[in-house]
C-alpha cells in the first residue's frame, strides 16, 4: 500500500496569525498537502479603502498526509501548536469538504492559490442604512450602482422629501441576505 492509500486530511492548530507561516512551513515537508484558505477582502479605514488578507479559518490549517507516519513531524512543525483532537481522537476532515472549498476558490480565483477574494454584493431597491458620515444612521433604497467607481446612489428622506445622495460602496451597511 502506498503512502497516499493511508493520509487523510487533519485540522491542524497554527500560532495566532501565524497560519500562512505554519502552511509554508508544512509544504516543505515531503507527503504533506497544505491547504489554508484565505479571504481577501476591501475595508474601508480612515486612511482610506485598504486590501485586507485574513485566513477563512483563523489559527487554523489543513493537511492531508500519513497521520502514523508523519504525525510528529507534523507536530513539531514551525508555526503549528498541534493536531486538533477530540478526547484522544483525531478526527479527519472529509475529503468531500475540502474538494468544495477548493473548488468555490479556484471557480473564482485561478491566479492567487488559496486565496478567495470577497467582493460587496448589493442589488437595486435593497433597503439600507448609512453607516459613516453626515448621513450616518438614516436608512434608504438603492437606487443606482456604479461598482467601477465603488459608488451607490440612495434614496434618503431629508428635509421632509426624498433626495438620490451619491455615496462611498463603503459606507453604507449592506443588507443581511439569507444563507443558500
Amino acid at each position: 500500500m502506498s503512502v497516499e492509500e493511508h493520509s487523510a486530511w487533519y485540522c491542524l492548530r497554527t500560532q495566532t496569525k501565524r497560519e500562512h507561516i505554519a502552511a509554508g512551513h508544512l509544504r516543505e515537508l515531503e507527503g504533506i498537502e497544505v491547504f489554508c484558505p484565505r479571504l481577501r477582502y476591501r475595508k474601508a479605514t480612515r486612511r482610506g479603502k485598504i486590501w485586507w488578507v485574513e485566513p477563512l479559518f483563523p489559527g487554523y490549517v489543513l493537511a492531508r498526509f500519513d497521520l502514523d507516519q508523519l504525525e510528529r513531524a507534523v507536530t513539531f512543525c514551525q508555526g503549528v501548536r498541534g493536531l486538533v483532537r477530540f478526547g484522544g481522537q483525531v478526527p479527519t476532515v472529509p475529503q468531500s469538504f475540502v474538494n468544495v472549498l477548493h473548488a468555490e476558490i479556484s471557480e473564482r480565483e485561478a491566479s492567487e492559490g488559496d486565496v478567495l477574494t470577497v467582493a460587496p454584493v448589493i442589488d437595486q431597491g435593497e433597503e439600507v442604512e448609512v453607516a459613516t458620515g453626515p448621513f450616518r444612521g438614516m436608512k434608504g433604497t438603492v437606487v443606482s450602482i456604479a461598482p467601477a467607481a465603488e459608488r451607490v446612489k440612495v434614496l434618503l428622506e431629508f428635509l421632509g422629501q426624498e433626495q438620490a445622495v451619491d455615496l462611498d460602496l463603503f459606507s453604507i451597511l449592506m443588507p443581511r441576505r439569507p444563507r443558500p
